[in-house]
């Protein structure tokens, strides 16, 4: 039993920072010993009860206490770290090995030599502290420790350290103040897809796939990586043969992802996917979705944790002391629920995503994608433990995790923001103003991973990591790669993302385009006030408009059914329609009408109506496109293209979004021979 009060209460004490106790305080000193020679000290004050391991545990025991210092110009060390206080050795029954400990206080020290009058020593702790029936997760405690010697000593000619000049004595540095816990899992998400009211449905392998990035995005969390081992430990320590380890591994796997999939089948049976679907269009949800995701962000970058309510996790870590197959469900469940500060910004934005894609089944498929990957290294592990030596060990990297992803999450979340200022016509977020913002992101993002910034919850970067510097390479082209689209460059790598190019005040490219159109209307559109055509074309924004003016000119017709927050169709518009090979189609040969579903401007009164389909009053442009969308060809998805003659009957089969430049040449193609052979 003590084991199952070892694993559970390692899960629960990710719950909320309220209930993490802290039994543990440091202080940091430093005194000068003689000539250039200083001895800093690292005291740990430990409540009654627990204890902190010392440096020297073997493997497959709790974490050793350790000390990271960050090499500096201005000092070097002298030997290493020196346990002074008295180490007591017992056997474990939990660990089932001898482990030395220290209870009550426990003093290390380490001597360095200063090579510069002032020196800051700036470094972290990290330790692991237990009492009889539990552990707490493994904690990190940055410090910085001023010292200055009296002594005159020699200045080296490449250091230029402007440190501030201190006595001996340190300011104590308490765990509330530079605690970096790998447990204070903060709010994430994966790269966040934005949402339209309709569009093209995507087949459920791509949510599935979603779903599985998303589901490895997690494991990397603090509050989920370092509970790999602790949980392989328990299966393994606890089943009598190797076969009942892995039976129970197997359980817990299959809880996991009975857990998550029941969630989307719960969201979509609660809340359907059309509702959803309706919510991802409106104005209000788009704005709570950017002001959340920046909350997750904000969250990511160690401003504060979101938790779930302590009752459910208390409810759910007392069915599971239970024991057998049921109390395997319930440490599952307890794990979601713990887990729900790394995992709830994730799941949250893959279920809108999920949702919105036109499958029904799309929220649980993507769960199911998104457990399948965090439940296969639960177990995995507990069937072959030997390959937990290839796992890097916990520490700072996890936390720069969380950081790259609130990175991501402000990026992302402005989409979002795009979407409102769009359907409301605000014509204030601009292309370029969107992309300024993206620009300085991305810009820090790369600055974060050199190590130029960091968050006060990060531990210090002694050398830059083979990893980091290949990230950063990517981020800083990617910044780079932007800077063009402020004078109108399209961009078509994130094209989908972006506002419209219409909305670009310098556009150095589109002014080119749409020069050579022979189509040329004599007056001005209606709705031409709200909305603007793509790439210079001559567009029309109603569809009985456009229909007498094709009658005149006896010209086919291409519907646009399109969106606001489509990003499929400013993909289309972007990288497709602006080629060379299509433009002349769209300018020279059809008229060209595009039909907003998810536009919010009220309709004058005498214009709004009862509709006989939906039996749902129709009051404003976007709910009268959709209407016809959907009553007169049975789909709400955008884009979608529909080919006309000048009498409005079909020419050819509608299709959706296809970025193969030649497939939409050959559909436009064939709806044009279709309409001369008429």
């Amino acid at each position: 039993m003590k084991k199952i009060f070892l694993f559970l209460s390692l899960l629960l004490c990710f719950c909320s920072e309220a209930q993490i106790e802290k039994p543990v305080k440091w202080t940091f000193k430093a005194k000068p010993i003689t000539g250039q020679e200083v001895m800093l000290t690292f005291s740990a004050n430990i409540d009654k009860h627990w204890h902190i391991y010392s440096q020297h545990i073997s493997d497959g025991g709790p974490v050793p206490t350790s000390f990271i210092i960050s090499p500096s110009p201005a000092f070097e060390l002298i030997g290493k770290v020196i346990e002074e206080s008295k180490v007591i050795k017992a056997y474990d029954q939990s660990f089932s090995m001898d482990l030395l400990w220290f209870e009550h206080t426990a003093k290390f020290s380490q001597k360095i030599k200063l090579k510069e009058s002032t020196a800051l020593v700036k470094g972290s702790v990290e330790f692991m502290v237990c009492n009889d029936v539990q552990c707490l997760p493994p904690d990190q405690v940055a410090f910085e420790i001023p010292v200055k010697i009296t002594a005159k000593i020699p200045l080296q000619k490449d250091t230029a350290l402007a440190l501030k000049t201190t006595d001996t004595l340190v300011g104590q540095v308490q765990n509330q103040a530079t605690n970096i816990q790998d447990t204070s899992a903060s709010k994430s998400t994966v790269t966040t897809i934005s949402v339209e009211k309709a569009t093209e449905p995507k087949p459920l392998w791509l949510t599935f796939l979603a779903g599985l990035l998303g589901g490895f995005a997690a494991i990397l969390m603090p509050c989920i990586f370092p509970m790999l081992p602790m949980t392989v430990s328990f299966f393994t320590k606890r089943a009598g043969t190797k076969a009942e380890g892995i039976t129970k591994s197997l359980v817990y796997g299959l809880s996991i992802i009975v857990i998550y999939v029941s969630l989307g089948l719960l969201i979509t049976i609660f809340f359907g996917a059309d509702a959803l679907n309706d919510l991802s269009t409106n104005g209000i949800f788009n704005f709570a979705f950017f002001i959340l995701l920046l909350v997750f962000a904000a969250s990511f970058f160690g401003a504060f944790e979101i938790m779930l309510p302590a009752s459910w996790l208390n409810a759910s870590d007392s069915k599971a002391d239970k024991g057998g197959y049921l109390g395997i469900f319930f440490m599952a469940t307890t794990l979601a629920l713990v887990s729900f500060s790394c995992t709830g910004p994730i799941i949250g934005t893959l279920l809108v995503q999920a949702a919105t894609m036109g499958q029904i089944l799309g929220p649980a498929i993507g769960m199911f994608g998104f457990a399948l990957a965090l439940a296969l290294p639960f177990t995995l592990f507990s069937m072959f433990p030997s390959w937990l030596n290839a796992l890097p060990k916990s520490g700072g990297w996890l936390n720069s995790v969380k950081v790259v992803l609130g990175f991501l999450e402000v990026a992302l979340a402005l989409k979002f923001l795009s979407n409102v200022d769009l359907a409301y016509h605000w014509q204030w977020f601009d292309r370029e103003i969107f992309l300024a913002l993206w620009i300085v992101i991305f810009g820090l993002l790369t600055l974060y991973l050199l190590g130029k910034i960091k968050f006060s919850h990060d531990s210090p970067l002694a050398y830059l990591s083979t990893s980091r510097l290949f990230m950063s390479i990517v981020t800083a082209a990617f910044t780079v790669y932007m800077i063009p689209g402020l004078w109108g460059a399209p961009l078509d790598a994130i094209a989908a993302f972006l506002p419209p190019q219409h909305t670009q005040d310098f556009d150095l490219y589109t002014s080119r385009l749409g020069t050579n159109s022979s189509k040329t209307s004599e007056s001005t559109h209606k709705y031409a006030d709200i909305f603007h055509a793509p790439l210079n074309l001559d567009t029309f924004f109603d569809y009985e408009e456009g229909i007498a003016f094709a009658k005149k000119q006896h010209k086919p017709v291409m519907i646009d059914f399109t969106g606001h927050a489509c990003v499929n169709c400013r993909k289309m518009e972007a990288t497709v329609w602006s080629k060379p090979e299509v433009l002349k189609y769209l300018q020279n040969d059809y008229v060209l009408i595009q039909l907003y579903v998810d536009d919010k401007t009220e309709l004058p009164s005498q214009e709004q109506y009862l509709s006989d389909y939906s039996q749902k009053k129709i009051t404003t442009i976007g709910k009268k496109w959709s209407e016809m969308q959907a009553k007169r060809f049975n789909t709400n998805s955008q884009p979608y293209y529909v080919l006309l003659d000048s009498e409005g009957k079909e020419l050819i089969k509608p299709q959706g979004a296809n970025y193969e430049v030649n497939n939409f040449v050959q559909f436009l193609e064939s709806g044009l021979k279709a309409f001369r052979s008429l």
